[in-house]
């Protein structure tokens, strides 16, 4: 089975000379393979029946929006659906389990959304079919004998109720209908199930019960829209991306919170890129492997440690799959490798107080190491950003000094990836590299260790101001790594990636540091990443919104101990791959662990 798809947005047919249908062997021998059937100025159509597969004109497109893929034939009766010819194909959908949490995991453009839609019957599944989609009962008749005939049938005859907290969750102020409501007008409204009052304070939502909508930030909405969500009574709940815009702490809410819902007997389904927090809230999980914007195969369900460890390993075993070349484990550490000592003292700095109108920070002083990647942790408001902002030379303290040079004396360097990326930069990514880096960009080693491990090769020649969010970060994260400094600033490097982009971005960011002996800072929310990525930690603690106090730069494992003990929360290590779990609240290791003190568990060995 052949499938030939084409970007119809990045398809350039104005500026390019056809070179697709011009160098096709089968229309060479007279076939019509590929078409123009609309006008020159349209995209083609490649006739997947006729291709031979050579792939040509995945070379020669100027503008690689064509991409050629041979899947096995029986893949074919598992077609569950196809947007348009040359458009993405989905094959097979998860199976949601009565009174379970099903966790979907997977990279981003590989179907996790689409396969929510058709389960919450937004979307009906046309079978490949999208030219003469099929009626329900044949859509039936296709399930028959499986777990998802019943589901289709009760969908049909309209018999559950799902609810759907969707992807995007920034559209929600520009409902001029709910704009200038307060939230408490929209959840109030929403609250079918009498949940509210409980998770009115579970949610943290208390502060901003009487903030209209389009005054809210991307974290106060996330958790609205999830509230939302689960104060509504349904049988079937879908979260698509539920943590995306918030804190840790915001996070682990979240995930008990839903985890209720299936306590209380019904049936969930998350889609979620933060391993920790899928591996907490899921009792089941469905991998998605492809490839993104083309392709994508839904794995059976796996019980959650197994399934999550299969899909860092990369292989599935009982579909002899292996959808990834190399697996991906954790970094050891054990009690005694707990001190930082690659490097000679590159940078030190003392006491600093900034003072705004409405909000503190204060920050002891610290020392960094050559080689050394200090992670920052704490909630949201707290001042993360703000003390990124003073190491980078953007705002001065008013009390203190920001470190101007090196100890040795030397003008201190910085490079610096801000929260928020501008997108209005006027031309291509590779234009947009080299205006941070110069010919850097050109090196082998760059573009071994970032371009390529980011998947930015095929994105050169592509406008910023076309980037998708995820395509813009990963830029963004280039261009702050290609630029010659003594520290590196990224803030919130993670937000929008999948979880394979995310682990690349930090092997690409550690790769940086370590080979050129320089420093870094990383803001991260995901427990997982700030492990896999930091060599110690700098903590935040305080009132969000109204002061913050940032801790010395401590070692790991004493930073994960006192920013964990203020979440309540403690995590274990997973044997076989290593990755940080959290463990589930009132069990026997958790207590355990929260008597002894140890909330950052390390144990003997591989860890």
């Amino acid at each position: 089975m052949r499938i030939a798809i084409v970007d119809q947005y990045r398809c350039r047919p104005k500026d390019c000379t056809h070179e697709c249908r011009r160098f096709c062997p089968r229309v060479r021998t007279g076939d019509e393979t590929v078409v123009f059937p609309e006008g020159p100025d349209k995209p083609p159509v490649i006739v997947e029946a006729l291709c031979s597969g050579e792939a040509i004109c995945v070379k020669k497109c100027p503008y690689g929006v064509i991409s050629i893929v041979n899947l096995p034939e029986e893949l074919e009766s598992d077609t569950s659906h196809r947007f348009s010819v040359n458009g993405f194909k989905l094959f097979r959908l998860p199976i949601p389990k009565d009174g379970q949490v099903l966790g979907l995991i997977g990279p981003n453009g590989v179907g996790k959304t689409t396969a929510i839609r058709v389960l919450a019957g937004e979307l009906k599944p046309n079978l490949g079919r999208f030219d003469n989609p099929p009626e329900w009962d044949e859509i039936i008749r296709e399930y028959r004998g499986s777990e998802l005939q019943p589901f289709f049938e009760k969908v049909q005859s309209g018999d559950i109720v799902p609810i759907h907290k969707p992807q995007n969750i920034t559209d929600l102020p520009k409902v001029k209908s709910l704009a200038d409501k307060p939230i408490s007008d929209l959840l109030e409204s929403s609250d079918s199930s009498g949940r509210l009052k409980e998770l009115k304070h579970d949610m943290g939502l208390t502060e901003i019960w009487d903030r209209p909508i389009k005054f809210l930030s991307g974290g106060e909405l996330q958790r609205v829209a999830i509230t939302a969500a689960i104060v509504r009574e349904g049988d079937f709940y879908f979260f698509d991306e539920p943590t995306a815009y918030l804190d840790v702490r915001e996070r682990l809410r979240m995930a008990r919170a839903i985890r209720q819902l299936s306590e209380q007997g019904k049936t969930v389904v998350v889609v979620e890129h933060d391993l920790s927090i899928l591996d907490y809230v899921s009792d089941l999980v469905c991998m998605f492997y492809g490839d993104p914007g083309v392709y994508g195969i839904v794995s059976h369900p796996h019980g959650t440690r197994v399934g999550v460890n299969i899909f860092l390993d990369g292989y599935i075993p009982d579909e002899n799959m292996r959808f990834r070349d190399t697996s991906i484990s954790f970094k050891g550490m054990t009690a005694e490798d707990e001190v930082f000592s690659a490097g000679e003292t590159l940078v030190e700095y003392g006491n600093m107080t900034k003072n705004f109108e409405d909000f503190t920070l204060k920050v002891d002083g610290g020392r960094v190491s050559k080689g050394q990647i200090v992670g920052i942790l704490g909630a949201n408001g707290i001042g993360k950003t703000t003390f990124v902002r003073m190491l980078a030379g953007e705002i001065e303290p008013d009390e203190g000094e920001a470190p101007k040079k090196t100890v040795s004396g030397l003008d201190l360097k910085i490079s610096y990836k801000p929260q928020y990326i501008p997108s209005d930069f006027d031309g291509n990514v590779r234009m947009y590299l080299r205006s941070a880096g110069g010919s850097t960009i050109d090196s082998p080693d760059f573009r071994t260790s970032v371009l390529k491990r980011l998947g930015l090769e095929h994105l050169l020649d592509h406008n910023v101001q076309d980037l998708s969010g995820g395509e813009l970060q990963r830029a963004a994260i280039a261009a702050c790594l290609v630029r010659e400094a003594d520290i590196y600033l990224l803030d919130e490097p993670s937000a929008f990636l999948d979880i394979e982009q995310r682990l690349a971005s930090s092997h690409a960011i550690r790769r940086t540091i370590r080979n050129g002996m320089k420093t870094a800072f990383v803001v991260e929310h995901s427990i997982l990443m700030a492990d896999y990525l930091s060599d110690s930690l700098v903590v935040f603690k305080g009132n969000p919104g109204k002061s913050g106090v940032a801790s010395s730069v401590r070692t790991l494992r004493n930073g994960m101990n006192t920013f964990l003990k203020e979440m309540g929360v403690t995590f274990r290590r997973d044997p076989q791959t290593g990755r940080p779990r959290v463990n589930k609240e009132g069990s026997q290791l958790d207590t355990q662990q929260k008597a002894s003190g140890d909330y950052y568990y390390i144990g003997k060995g591989k860890q």
